[in-house]
């Protein structure tokens, strides 16, 4: 894998994004949206895995912490789903948590709540384990 294989994965994310907030529009529930995007997920053939806990192992011992990452695309991408008002810094800090954890380069928070997805509605993270990628 390397940077562009992610960028190009990330144009594909953001599509279904995208096809899912055309199709049902801004202000719904969360859940809502996730159910829509595993089936956009799943027409367009992106595999994924859905509402999942996060495993979080400290000194070989398995701790329930109960964090739900909302998906994990192609093994690679973790998206978090929000329908709020307005992104904050927690949600931030919630998709660093998962990409940390699960050890995945890139992230993508998207907010359904908003008119424009593309331009005020998503928002692409990347961490230690993107900068080590080739180009």
């Amino acid at each position: 894998m390397n940077k562009k294989y992610f960028t190009t994965l990330t144009y594909q994310v953001l599509g279904a994004c995208i096809e899912v907030h055309k199709g049902i529009g801004p202000g719904l529930l969360e859940s809502v949206y996730q159910k829509c995007l595993a089936y956009e997920f799943s027409i367009t053939g992106l595999s994924f895995h859905s509402a999942f806990i996060v495993p979080v192992t400290y000194k070989d011992y398995e701790i329930d912490t109960a964090l739900q990452c909302d998906f994990l695309i192609e093994d690679s991408v973790v998206l978090e789903i929000k329908a709020v008002k307005e992104l904050l810094p927690v949600h931030e800090a919630q998709l660093l948590t998962y990409m940390k954890l699960l050890q995945k380069p890139k992230g993508i928070i998207v907010n359904f709540n908003c008119v424009n997805l593309f331009k005020e509605g998503q928002k692409t993270y990347v961490n230690e384990f993107y900068r080590n990628l080739p180009d």
